[in-house]
């Protein structure tokens, strides 16, 4: 592929400019959500609103009554008959705090998206070629709150919490939609710069080590809804085993990894660091590719990632422990996308 050669510093390197800044801000306001559903999930928040109002249930309970009935809803949940029963009106309302911030948050960033895309399309200051990405993002944002919805009803009968393979595909379509941003934000800096470039493209060299970090983000996600973070507190053994004692096969892959809690804690585990050592490669790669500071992103949010992975499972799962990794997850995830970027815009032949 042959580079582009872009000259002359004109006003039309403020527009995928601006562009680009907001769609920074975006990706920042996912990963500030992403840690925010950490801690609805972490504080057993998720079910406790049990309808979806995507307009109406804008505002929260304003008076007594209306408290009333979220209560009243509420309690014909199965986690509150399983769990909670008996729990008060004034628990309740903080477990109903944390779900309704994490809604708003996702109608906020509905709306952030979609009316600075209306704007830039009505300004003409969207680059040629960006419009039917940008849209689909869009789309892809509007999917991602029904999927979040479905992941709400899955948890509403005759379970105490979310099925864990929806709570993964909430995460997961997240972090999919986070990473296109980043990504697209990323091309849109580049055309601003207004010099010698190539276009960014995926390639194998690049897509395998994000692969794999999705593959631990699956995990761990699944680890998450099945609470198996709590069946060890130890490291590296879970409870003086290499391969824990408990592991039960269900009838197939796929039911097993998503129902058993030895087996996918042992997996989150060791996967770690086989998904680390590609996205240390992957950051050498960036280096060689002239981008030091992406590369000592990723080496920097690597390390950290595990330490707080050890740390939270020695906490027993402590709830700052766990929201810290969930977001640290997130920033590496940015990182490593930033890095995949540079290796494949100096690069875009190879792999």
């Amino acid at each position: 592929m042959k580079a582009t050669v872009i000259t002359g510093a004109t006003s039309s390197n403020t527009q995928p400019r601006a562009v680009a800044r907001w769609l920074f801000i975006i990706a920042a306001l996912i990963v500030l959500m992403v840690a925010v559903g950490g801690i609805t999930r972490l504080t057993e928040s998720g079910l406790s609103i049990t309808e979806w109002k995507p307009v109406t249930g804008t505002l929260p309970p304003l008076n007594d009554a209306q408290w009333a009935k979220e209560f009243a809803l509420y309690k014909n949940s199965s986690q509150y008959v399983l769990m909670n029963k008996g729990m008060t009106l004034e628990a309740f309302k903080q477990i109903y705090f944390w779900e309704y911030f994490h809604r708003l948050m996702g109608r906020l960033l509905g709306l952030a998206f979609a009316v600075p895309l209306l704007w830039f399309a009505a300004k003409r200051a969207i680059p040629k070629g960006y419009g039917p990405r940008l849209l689909m993002l869009l789309v892809l944002g509007g999917a991602q709150g029904a999927i979040g919805w479905l992941m709400v009803k899955s948890g509403l009968t005759d379970r105490v919490n979310v099925q864990p393979a929806m709570l993964a595909a909430h995460l997961l379509m997240a972090l999919l939609l986070l990473s296109a941003i980043v990504w697209t934000a990323l091309d849109m800096a580049a055309e601003a710069k207004q010099v010698v470039r190539r276009k960014a493209i995926l390639r194998w060299a690049t897509a395998i080590p994000l692969a794999a970090l999705f593959v631990q983000i699956f995990l761990g996600a699944i680890t998450a809804g099945l609470r198996a973070g709590y069946v060890s507190n130890t490291w590296p053994l879970m409870n003086d085993h290499f391969v824990p004692e408990g592991i039960v096969w269900w009838g197939s892959f796929w039911l097993t990894i998503t129902s058993d809690p030895y087996l996918v804690h042992f997996l989150h585990r060791w996967w770690a660091w086989g998904a680390a050592l590609l996205l240390i490669l992957l950051a050498r790669e960036a280096k060689l590719a002239g981008n030091r500071r992406a590369s000592v992103a990723v080496n920097a949010a690597v390390g950290t990632q595990i330490l707080l992975g050890i740390a939270t499972v020695w906490s027993g799962i402590s709830l700052p422990l766990a929201v810290a990794h969930q977001l640290v997850g997130a920033l590496l995830l940015v990182a490593a996308v930033w890095a995949a970027h540079s290796v494949s815009q100096k690069n875009p032949g190879r792999g």
